[in-house]
């Protein structure tokens, strides 16, 4: 918390590049960025093979700190317009966060 205000972070994971959508959306939504981190999915949809050989897709992580009323909003833009209700699109969840720093407005 700072000065009063509570924070979230939404994390958002969806293939690779497609975190730009959802830096997109969460910008339209209220949001003033995000933090893009590489990775790779190891889940059920994500064992498929090529000749044999199992191919792990990579992923993208959009990390959003974002004050703790424009949550809902930011999410739900995020939701509609990276198609997250869709099998295999990605999914977002949402972390109180607890204490920020750095934020300098």
């Amino acid at each position: 918390m700072i000065n009063g205000v509570h924070y979230d972070l939404i994390v958002t994971i969806v293939n690779k590049a497609h975190s730009e959508i959802v830096v997109e959306a969460s910008k339209k939504a209220g949001a003033e960025g995000g933090t893009i981190i590489f990775g790779r999915g190891t889940g059920i949809r994500e064992q498929a093979k090529l000749f044999g050989i199992t191919i792990e897709p990579e992923k993208e992580l959009v990390l959003t700190l974002i004050r703790r009323d424009l949550t809902e909003k930011v999410l739900k833009t995020i939701v509609v317009e990276a198609d997250l209700n869709s099998p295999g699109k990605g999914i977002a969840f949402v972390l109180g966060v607890e204490r920020v720093v750095g934020i300098n407005h």
